[in-house]
């Protein structure tokens, strides 16, 4: 998509991923994604191609993260202002119809959409790698995924940390599985 021009992204994750390499506590990129995507780490990871960050902070909706306090006592850098952040507790207060029409609102390119399934509570969804308390319940997903995929700006989805090896009776796989054919279904009847 950056080839492509500018852009956006709908973050759907439980945790911000947006440690630079000297503050994430066991080098991982996957905690990294996010600040990584805007540009901020070392070159060979943030100018692909030269075309510099492959989003811009005003760009990216972080909806739903719930990572905040153990981010950063971790020493996680704070998200930057002009980067729309709604924690899960903003998107609860709002309600999560208001919460998705907002952040799609804000979203003025075409955008991607990124799902990680510890977005989702960790009772509901045990099948991650890094489980944190709380998160969207199956209905709260439900919503956002068929109002981000239905919009005719949404030109993709991209799914993460669902671990099937966590799920041995395979109940979370098939709930994960009909959510999403349920928002995808959707798509070719509004478009």
């Amino acid at each position: 998509m950056r080839r492509r021009g500018r852009h956006g992204l709908l973050f759907l994750d439980g945790h911000t991923d947006f440690y630079q390499p000297s503050a994430e506590p066991n080098g991982e990129a996957a905690s990294m994604e996010l600040a990584l995507a805007t540009g901020r780490g070392p070159a060979v990871l943030t100018d692909l191609e030269g075309r510099g960050p492959l989003l811009q902070d005003e760009d990216v909706v972080a909806f739903a993260y719930r990572d905040e306090p153990e981010s950063t006592e971790a020493g996680m850098q704070p998200l930057p202002p002009a980067l729309h952040a709604m924690d899960l507790n903003q998107v609860r207060a709002m309600g999560i119809e208001a919460a998705t029409s907002q952040a799609l609102a804000h979203l003025s390119t075409p955008f991607w959409t990124h799902l990680d399934a510890d977005v989702l509570h960790d009772t509901v969804m045990p099948a991650v790698d890094y489980r944190t308390p709380d998160g969207l319940t199956w209905p709260e997903l439900d919503h956002v995924l068929t109002a981000a995929l239905t919009d005719p700006r949404c030109r993709g989805l991209d799914i993460t940390i669902f671990n099937p090896h966590l799920d041995p009776t395979g109940t979370i796989t098939t709930r994960l599985t009909s959510s999403l054919h349920s928002a995808l279904s959707t798509i070719t009847a509004h478009r």
